[in-house]
């Protein structure tokens, strides 16, 4: 009996020793935190302030990680969801080992600690704080897991505030739907926003019955209260279910004169204020933690064998989302690293050919686009080859996550389909008219807009290749094959498809616009003007200099027809890259809200078909 008392003795005092190191190191951060804003001048200290003790046991017990290696696939996985309490995420990696910079470089122009969390370093991997997104990009990354067979884990932590983003809860379904036992977000409840009081404010057990309600488990804690926390995390690791830590805290803990005050979100220290409130803040001299490799999973690696070509056949008709289908079906039976995403429309948008000959690489992300672009890229984070579908005019919805994916360092690929006018009689609800405006508008975004089924199945096999953020805009009408299948396709790069010594103007069509420019050409050729025809299958990157020189060698002028509004799209590119060059150009594209309709009416009716472009070339010349 007296040695089972000695033992219990010894736990009970390692656990309390625990404790009191895990809050001195949430007192460190919280230093650290007032420290780097008031030295920046701006921030958000108090946000940080209240999840001192959450980030401090996630990263100074619970997490276990390679700390000389961020690209360790066994490592547990962080997601601040909450990007303004960047200041203690930089803190826990300085003070972790993970990565070492200047701390009071924040915000600074020649630092890379930037306001909000950026990948500067492996270690951070997506771009946050506009708020809503992160537990998407963490139920891909937790999913991706699952699904290679690994033991990891991924934590995201979120603000109340956020909360009310309709984004979260198509991430909370999809957790659940997936049984992401693997994913724990851990909701920071300090009832205060940027104006004042939350929807919710201290209402946890709403939060409570909220996630239960789709299929969680919910565990309510102090989220200042360590011994709590470390329970609640033991918890987690025995049950099936998806886990939200509702942790209740005060916005500004360890500041008496801070603490849930409103106003200070946003607002810094001044050095007297600071000088007071490091007074207060109380750190002690106690050994640091050993942070725990992760252990090393026997995963599933994805095998790559011979690809091989789909069989076309010369004069067959099909259209380009259905050679999509079949080129990512077929690129999918290759390397098991593809995986295929689509937002509950894959038999429009021909993605569920992966499913049926690989139904284990597809993933339906069913009508929530937001979510869908969020969870692909978590999924490409984890070494997944990712190709994410829906209609083009649906995935503007998702505008936010694909901007944030941009600045993320992203490589994965997203499908459009049903773009433009040429759908016909769904009509403009249905239409992507504003998606190649959309991706052209972000940093290093890749364009490519396939006109045949070839060129399709060349350019998916190019986007799996190539790193970046990548968008693939499809079409509805059935087209005919004019690309033999030994065609090559090049990034930033056009196809000349007709040419002579005698050309006097050049037609430059993508998609389907491409089809009805060919028409063109040989309605032109009866009126005895020769005319060139080029496929911008390409549209950014675009080598301007090489069309340029090929437009001025073949009469100086052009005409442009895409199926697009005006505004951002290939036609607006060209007038703005090709000025001052002595180019005549004229612009053919939707200048208005269509209407449903046939395809040919309605092609007819915007000026965007083979008539159209005749007419035009015909003033030009």
């Amino acid at each position: 009996m007296g040695k089972k008392t000695d033992y219990g003795k010894e736990e009970k005092e390692d656990i309390s020793l625990k404790i009191r190191r895990l809050h001195n190191v949430a007192n460190v951060l919280r230093r650290d935190s007032l420290i780097m804003t008031t030295k920046a001048g701006s921030g958000h200290p108090t946000s940080c302030l209240s999840c001192a003790e959450i980030v401090s046991v996630l990263f100074f017990d619970e997490m276990m990680y390679d700390i000389g290696n961020a690209d360790n696939p066994d490592n547990d996985e962080f997601v601040l969801s909450k990007g303004h309490a960047a200041p203690i995420l930089y803190s826990c990696l300085y003070h972790s080992g993970c990565a070492r910079y200047d701390l009071n470089g924040l915000r600074k122009f020649n630092s890379p600690l930037e306001g909000h969390p950026v990948p500067f370093t492996k270690w951070i991997k997506f771009a946050t704080g506009s708020l809503g997104q992160g537990l998407s990009i963490g139920a891909g990354m937790a999913l991706a897991i699952k699904m290679q067979k690994r033991k990891s884990r991924v934590f995201v932590l979120l603000g109340d505030s956020e909360m009310v983003e309709g984004s979260n809860w198509e991430a909370i379904q999809i957790a659940s739907y997936y049984n992401l036992n693997n994913l724990i977000a851990i909701v920071d409840i300090n009832g205060l926003g940027q104006r004042g009081e939350t929807m919710m404010g201290y209402d946890v057990l709403k939060y409570k019955k909220r996630f239960e309600a789709f299929g969680w488990e919910a565990i309510q804690v102090d989220g200042h209260n360590v011994k709590q926390l470390l329970s609640a995390l033991e918890k987690a690791k025995t049950r099936e279910k998806p886990i939200a830590i509702l942790a209740k805290t005060i916005k500004g803990r360890g500041v008496k004169f801070l603490e849930n005050k409103e106003g200070w979100h946003g607002k810094v220290l001044d050095e007297r204020e600071l000088e007071k409130a490091l007074k207060i803040i109380e750190v002690r001299d106690i050994p640091a933690f050993t942070i725990r490799k992760p252990e090393q999973a026997e995963a599933k690696i994805g095998k790559e064998s011979a690809l091989k070509p789909l069989v076309l056949k010369p004069k067959e008709q099909i259209s380009t989302r259905e050679a999509y289908g079949k080129s990512l079906a077929n690129l999918a039976k290759s390397n098991s690293n593809i995986i295929a995403t689509d937002a509950e429309v894959s038999n429009s948008t021909f993605a569920d050919e992966v499913k049926k000959v690989k139904a284990n690489q597809f993933i339906e992300g069913f009508i929530a686009e937001q979510n869908l672009i969020g969870m692909a890229l978590g999924l490409s984070k984890k070494g997944f080859n990712v190709f994410a579908s829906s209609f083009a005019a649906f995935l503007e919805r998702a505008h936010d996550q694909i901007r944030m994916a941009a600045l993320s360092k992203p490589n994965f690929t997203i499908a459009g389909s049903h773009c433009g006018v040429s759908i016909g009689e769904d009509g403009p609800s249905q239409m992507g008219l504003e998606d190649i405006a959309l991706f052209r508008a972000l940093p290093g975004t890749i364009i490519f807009y396939p006109s045949d089924a070839v060129s399709t199945e060349k350019l998916i096999y190019l986007a799996s290749k190539i790193q970046g953020l990548k968008y693939i805009r499809t079409t509805r009408p059935k087209t005919p094959i004019i690309y033999s299948k030994d065609e090559s396709f090049q990034l930033g790069d056009f196809k000349i498809l007709k040419q002579s010594i005698k050309d006097k103007v050049v037609l430059i069509g993508a998609g389907i616009t491409l089809h009805e420019a060919l028409k063109a050409h040989d309605e032109l050729k009866k009126a005895k003007i020769d005319s060139a025809v080029v496929d911008l299958y390409c549209i950014k990157p675009l080598n301007i200099k090489k069309l340029s020189d090929f437009i001025k060698s073949h009469g100086s002028k052009t005409v442009i027809a895409e199926d697009h509004y005006k505004e951002g799209g290939i036609g607006e590119m060209l007038l703005s890259e090709l000025a001052g060059t002595g180019i005549a150009i004229k612009h053919l594209c939707i200048k208005e809200i269509p209407h449903s309709g046939s395809k040919a009416e309605l092609m007819d009716k915007y000026g965007i078909n083979s008539s159209a472009i005749v007419k035009e070339a015909k003033k030009l010349v």
